[in-house]
């Protein structure tokens, strides 16, 4: 019984867990339809050219416990993996760029797990198309077949090209490149190929055409932007001869002769005609019209024209056969035909060689005057020359040829039967250039073929050529650089340009300009190409160090080159640090620096870099300045007045100082200023109106600003008074005497604002360091290191105060400035006292200030020893 007891409670606990294993249901996703963006990736759609990395859907689920769930993706085995989850979060990234050419669905398995259950689903998610494919000709390449006689507006192909893409980005139009410029138009949407309206091909003028064709499709969002691809392809139409052009005899007039000792039965000489359509020639039959007298005969096929009759039982000296060629079709028929005449002289036995002959006789040397470049297969028409061999028939069978460079020209006939007349004929224009030979020389040789002897004869052909325009002025350089210093004078060289022109006389005189907006302060040589800048041009790197133009170099014929010029002003150092003025006065709190500041108006380093020291100082030892950045402050061990006191008796504490401004530069250029510097302790700073005005101190133009405003506000509180007052009165019908507004109105007390133009003492307590300095102290030309003492005289009217004083005027100042290179104009002054003078009140107010500086600056004119 102890025994059952002890195992009930085990018992009962085992119940209980097998119950909870047995409750927990199985996590499952959100279906969130197909727009969702989260859920289960049903119905999920994605275009193809989605970047790798992008985050395309959010797996979401639950599980009814609240357990934590992982979500997890698979793949079919041989499936290619696109996306990668995140488990916890469930964000799908795509990680395999897409191709809806190639896949356009993706069956993935997507599962959720609560750590106990597992639920997968198999979801397919569509690949939607992007404008990503261009057009692709089919059954390339093309070539077409075309009858010359075909006739405009025939059809002559179809080009078919695919784009695997869908929509407008598969749709296809087709169009010609240089539509103006071919014999061919295609339909856009079919693409069928066909001849112009009123075009008709010629296979004697042009056998092959090649038609650029270019399919483009309809466009389509790709990536976000809309594209546009097309494809290009050659269609080669070859033009086919058709029969519509009369035989030609070749190598005509043609000229036989019959020797004495001459067989009857053998050949005098062969014509030959070619059917002038070359790509499908007819067959060509010869016969004799007349002229033969029965002595005579020609073959019907060769156009061998034969002897058949023995020489002696010739009766006349010179035959002329008229010779008939005829084409005939492969049916049988005759079409067109053409005549030549044959000459054939009766001659004696081989005992003459071959003679040329001019127009005056037999001659040796002939001599023709050419320009230069003559198109290729024109003849030179200005050679009269005739080649003759006296014998008769085979013994006057001679072969021409040119001996000489070889390549330029060609002699028609090369093979002669008797006589005939020497054609030569250009066959390499380029060769004949003036530029490499002024004369070309050749040997025309004639030598006999099938005699013993073989006679020959020379002549020799001489070819002057003239010069043409044919070449351009070419410069040693595509561009060129120059440097020139800043400080170069007017009408300084820069640098030589040079082109050449290799025509001959007036056509190779090359002639310089420039143009170009970096022109405007150089010039050019006409002649030399030699550039340099404008009489009345300064060069100023610190305004424009660069710059950049075109030189022309033009022939007389007005053929030119050009080339572009990269000129770099160098900086010299020209300017001297200039401080914003040359005395200064600053206020030193004990333990804080001042700055002082010189700007140098050079471009470059080390031109413009400056550095400080200090010339002079009353007392010495006290200052120590920062070489860079200017930076004064006092020794270290100087941390209070006191200090300062068992320095000097000077209970005022302004000390003066000179420090040089020196720049880098070689030479280098150096400028002075003389500061005052009062020194005050941080306790200055307690009140507000001290704080105030110890800011101001360095900055009237502030402190002027602050009073005028201070009195606009008492103006602008007393109009609005008066016309409460008024109204208030209008309406009582009862006028209040002038003393109850009077009463109202408090003046208000002047307050002592302290200035640039304030003078700092040592007073027994720090309440009592800002006081105005009596007027009746001498005035002090702050522009200048002189001490002007006058009476000062109260403003007659508002106007605004005189420029600062360059020159030196009164007695000798009490500081002298060592000798300095640069300028010691103070510019930044004049821009502040452009700013001053609008209005009476305002300018009277100014003509006060100022006043009041002047006597404080003539009361501390005087230095401290």
């Amino acid at each position: 019984m102890k025994h059952v007891r002890r195992f009930t409670p085990s018992l009962f606990l085992s119940l209980v867990h097998i119950c909870l294993v047995q409750a927990n249901y199985a996590p499952y996703f959100f279906d969130n339809g197909a727009r969702s963006t989260n859920g289960n990736m049903a119905l999920l759609s994605l275009s193809e050219d989605t970047p790798v990395g992008t985050h395309v859907y959010t797996l979401n689920g639950t599980d009814p416990e609240g357990d934590p769930v992982t979500y997890d993706l698979a793949y079919e085995a041989g499936s290619r993996r696109y996306f990668s989850v995140d488990k916890n979060l469930g964000n799908v990234t795509l990680i395999e760029e897409l191709d809806r050419e190639k896949e356009d669905e993706i069956e993935v398995i997507v599962s959720i797990s609560d750590g106990l259950s597992t639920v997968s689903e198999k979801v397919r998610i569509l690949v939607m198309d992007a404008n990503d494919e261009s057009p692709e000709f089919i059954n390339t390449p093309y070539i077409v077949q075309v009858p010359e006689n075909t006739p405009s507006g025939s059809s002559i192909f179809k080009i078919e090209a695919v784009d695997k893409d869908t929509g407008s980005g598969g749709s296809i139009t087709y169009f010609l490149q240089n539509i103006h410029a071919n014999k061919f138009t295609i339909d856009r949407h079919s693409g069928v190929l066909r001849i112009k309206t009123g075009v008709t091909l010629d296979y004697e003028k042009s056998r092959t055409h090649f038609v650029v064709v270019v399919a483009k499709d309809g466009g389509g969002k790709l990536r976000g932007d809309n594209k546009v691809f097309s494809a290009t392809t050659t269609v080669t139409v070859n033009v086919e001869d058709v029969q519509d052009t009369p035989p030609m005899f070749i190598g005509t007039p043609y000229y036989g002769y019959v020797y004495e000792d001459t067989l009857a039965g053998s050949e005098v000489l062969t014509v030959v005609a070619l059917d002038g359509d070359r790509g499908k020639p007819n067959s060509i039959q010869y016969c004799i019209v007349n002229g033969d007298e029965g002595s005579f005969e020609i073959g019907n096929t060769t156009g061998a024209i034969s002897v058949i009759k023995s020489p002696n039982q010739l009766k006349k000296e010179v035959y002329e056969l008229k010779v008939q060629a005829s084409e005939v079709s492969q049916e049988g028929d005759v079409s067109v035909y053409a005549f030549a005449v044959v000459t054939i002289r009766v001659v004696d036995l081989n005992n003459h060689p071959p003679t040329f002959y001019g127009e005056n006789g037999p001659q040796n040397r002939f001599e023709l005057t050419m320009y230069e470049h003559p198109p290729e297969g024109e003849i030179l028409r200005g050679l009269k020359i005739t080649v003759n061999d006296s014998d008769q028939g085979a013994n006057a069978k001679f072969n021409l040829r040119l001996v000489g460079p070889g390549g330029i020209f060609r002699v028609v006939p090369q093979t002669v039967l008797n006589e005939a007349q020497v054609t030569i004929i250009v066959e390499n224009s380029a060769a004949i250039d003036y530029e490499k030979f002024k004369v070309l020389t050749f040997k025309l040789l004639a030598i006999e073929v099938n005699t013993p002897e073989k006679f020959s004869s020379t002549a020799d052909v001489v070819i002057h050529l003239l010069d043409t325009n044919d070449n351009v002025p070419k410069f040693s350089s595509d561009y060129y650089i120059a440097r020139i210093p800043e400080n170069s004078p007017g009408g300084s060289n820069v640098v030589a340009v040079t082109a050449t022109d290799p025509d001959s006389g007036l056509w190779g005189e090359v002639k310089y300009s420039i143009y170009g907006t970096g022109a405007d302060l150089f010039l050019i040589h006409p002649s030399t190409g030699i550039i340099y800048t404008q009489p009345w041009a300064v060069l100023d790197a610190e305004v424009n160090s660069k710059y950049n133009f075109y030189v022309k170099a033009e022939d007389t014929d007005g053929k030119y080159s050009l080339a572009e010029v990269f000129i770099t002003v160098l900086d010299v150092n020209d300017h001297s640090p200039e401080f914003n003025e040359n005395i200064q006065e600053k206020t030193m709190i004990i333990g804080s620096p001042v700055k002082i500041e010189a700007i140098d108006q050079d471009a470059e380093e080390p031109n413009n870099i400056v550095d400080y020291s200090i010339m002079q100082a009353d007392p010495a030892n006290v200052f120590d300045i920062d070489q860079s950045t200017g930076e004064i402050k006092l020794k270290s061990y100087i941390r209070s007045l006191d200090i300062i006191h068992n320095i000097t008796k000077n209970k005022d504490c302004i000390w003066s100082l000179v420090v040089q401004a020196k720049d880098r530069g070689s030479p280098s250029f150096s400028t002075t200023a003389v500061l005052k510097i009062d020194i005050t302790e941080e306790t200055l700073h307690k009140g507000p109106m001290a704080a105030f005005l110890m800011q101001t101190k360095d900055n009237p133009m502030k402190a002027l600003g602050v009073l005028a405003g201070v009195m606009g506000i008492m103006v602008l509180i007393t109009i609005m008074i008066s016309t409460a007052m008024f109204w208030r009165n209008k309406r009582s019908n009862k006028i209040t005497p002038v003393r109850r507004i009077i009463k109202k109105r408090q003046t208000p007390q002047p307050r002592a604002v302290r200035m640039e133009w304030l003078k700092f003492k040592r007073p027994s307590n720090a309440a009592e360091k800002f006081v105005v300095e009596d007027d009746s102290k001498s005035l002090h030309n702050e522009n200048s290191n002189n001490n002007v003492h006058a009476v000062p005289v109260p403003p007659t009217a508002p106007v605004p105060p005189p420029p600062p004083a360059l020159a030196p005027r009164g007695e000798a100042p009490g500081w002298r400035v060592p000798t300095v290179s640069g300028s010691l104009t103070p510019k930044f002054i004049n821009k502040q006292l452009k700013k001053r003078g609008h209005g009476s009140a305002h300018n009277a107010l100014v003509s006060e200030l100022k006043l009041k500086f002047e006597k404080r600056n003539a009361a501390i004119g005087e230095p401290h020893i």
